[in-house]
């Protein structure tokens, strides 16, 4: 799936860390600001949610699922990890 390929980019970003790239900046930045992005890409998504245009909340949602991603992979998770998670909870 797009999400698959969307996190091993990222994880090639943060193996390579290319000068100019926003993802490199992101892992420069370290756990804090990551996480924090998150939760600023949360509220922002929230916002769009409850007073916002549809085509602005997948706009931020699609953000905080990218930021999320970027968390996920500087802790050494996968994508899937979460989808097992889900899918246990779900039986």
């Amino acid at each position: 799936s797009f999400i698959g390929y969307l996190q091993d980019f990222i994880e090639r970003r943060k193996q390579e860390m290319p000068q100019g790239s926003y993802t490199t900046s992101l892992f420069q930045s370290g756990i804090n600001r990551m996480a924090q992005k998150v939760g600023e890409e949360a509220v922002e998504t929230i916002i769009e949610a409850t007073n916002g245009t549809d085509d602005r909340l997948i706009y931020e949602a699609s953000d905080l699922l990218y930021h999320l991603i970027v968390l996920l992979t500087s802790k050494g998770h996968r994508i899937e990890d979460l989808v097992r998670e889900l899918q246990k909870r779900h039986q």
